[in-house]
């Protein structure tokens, strides 16, 4: 009747997730971003924010809030790890994960890849000077990342120290042994040490993965760290070497993407498989291209020749480097409510962190500045490009071209 009031409809409360799309829809965004996300796994959080939580209602912001928790403190690329939980989240399942990962991580792999083929085609002064400015692009972008993560990661004399000690472990005992025991020296510094309290998150994220399906993956992810290793010795199979490889580079990388860098050194660099030049020149070109960092690995499984063909190589490479992180990620995922309660776990993870910083402090003087700076031009190229990003906020698409286009006029002759 007229003049009579509608009822009032009483507000529903938030989903934690949105309804479920399909795994195509989900690759489809997914690859969207890959094409355009440029700047890092930090910008990729961003871009996933303004995406799925401003743009699409996904998810609330308290609960991408607790995603990234998660991810940040599992080992991993953290963003690469967000954008598979998004499409688990959203695709109700593995399906969506995968899905959200091939799709953000396709374009960058397949530029690396075209990369790897060309790189053999580089010759002349000035290609080798364009080269030489990618290594040095290297060298301002690995010390930002340590400014950044130092101030981060070590506040206080603890965490100082516990990266001075992991600097002397990498130093003694370098590849990746030396590598693992700076991390795990740090874990056990940082439960005895870092001893202060810690702030409980109050969202809670609910997600659609059974704790068993979580303990397979799990127990998968234990079951390939120990078993490749032998199966690699035992089999003397190429193949299972360079996956084997890259599954434990993966498995390692505590505290960001950039993290990779001294680990896929010891892999590749150490044994022979790539040159000090061709894989600072990569990791130099990585910087310029949207997507994960991680997506080097499709650089570095090509021109490793330890397949029949380059995209065996890189196919392979990729797998091993992403699937340790992946795992890991879906099988914390239904636990992670009641894990990260105990601060125990917490305090650990912040020794972790701390070795993380020194363990990517020794890296930046060897190999990068050593392979890459040898007289004071270099340098002040070098310097120059930490300053465009540090200072001047520049893109690091445009401090890549600008290094490498310095590089290339001042090739001799």
């Amino acid at each position: 009747m007229l003049g009579r009031s509608r009822p009032t409809v009483p507000a529903m409360p938030p989903q934690a997730t949105a309804p479920t799309s399909s795994a195509w829809s989900i690759f489809w965004i997914f690859l969207k971003l890959g094409l355009t996300s440029f700047g890092g796994p930090i910008a990729h959080l961003g871009y996933y924010r303004s995406e799925f939580v401003l743009r699409r209602g996904w998810l609330d912001e308290a609960r991408y809030g607790d995603l990234v928790a998660l991810c940040q403190f599992l080992p991993g690329p953290a963003s690469t790890q967000v954008g598979f939980s998004l499409g688990v989240l959203r695709g109700a399942g593995l399906a969506g994960g995968l899905a959200a990962w091939l799709g953000f991580t396709l374009p960058s792999a397949l530029l690396m890849f075209a990369f790897a083929l060309g790189a053999a085609q580089l010759a002349g002064p000035a290609a080798a000077g364009v080269v030489h400015g990618l290594k040095l692009v290297a060298v301002a972008v690995v010390a930002q990342a340590v400014w950044g993560m130092a101030r981060t990661l070590t506040p206080d004399r603890q965490r100082i120290a516990i990266a001075l000690v992991a600097i002397t472990i990498v130093v003694l005992a370098d590849g990746p042994a030396g590598q693992l025991a700076a991390i795990a020296t740090g874990a056990l510094a940082g439960y005895l040490l870092c001893r202060g309290p810690v702030v409980q998150p109050d969202a809670e994220l609910t997600v659609p993965v059974s704790r068993r399906a979580g303990c397979v993956a799990l127990a998968l992810f234990a079951l390939l760290l120990l078993a490749l290793p032998l199966l690699a010795a035992v089999a003397a199979y190429r193949p299972l070497t360079l996956v084997d490889a890259f599954y434990r580079a993966g498995a390692l990388v505590f505290g960001g993407g950039h993290v990779v860098l001294p680990l896929l050194q010891a892999e590749t660099v150490a044994t022979g498989w790539v040159a000090s030049e061709a894989f600072l020149a990569g990791y130099g070109l990585a910087q310029a291209l949207p997507g994960p960092v991680f997506a080097f690995a499709a650089f570095l499984g090509a021109q490793a020749g330890m397949t029949t063909d380059a995209p065996a190589g890189a196919a392979l490479a990729l797998l091993g480097l992403f699937l340790p992180g992946l795992l890991l990620v879906y099988g914390t995922l239904p636990f992670w409510d009641s894990f990260r309660r105990h601060a125990a776990a917490r305090h650990a993870m912040m020794g972790a962190n701390a070795a993380v910083v020194g363990i990517l402090a020794a890296a930046l003087y060897h190999p990068v500045w050593t392979g890459a700076v040898f007289d004071i031009r270099d340098a002040a190229i070098a310097m120059g490009s930490f300053m465009l990003l540090r200072v001047w906020k520049a893109p690091s698409w445009v401090v890549v071209i600008l290094s490498a286009a310095a590089g290339g006029l001042l090739a001799p002759v």
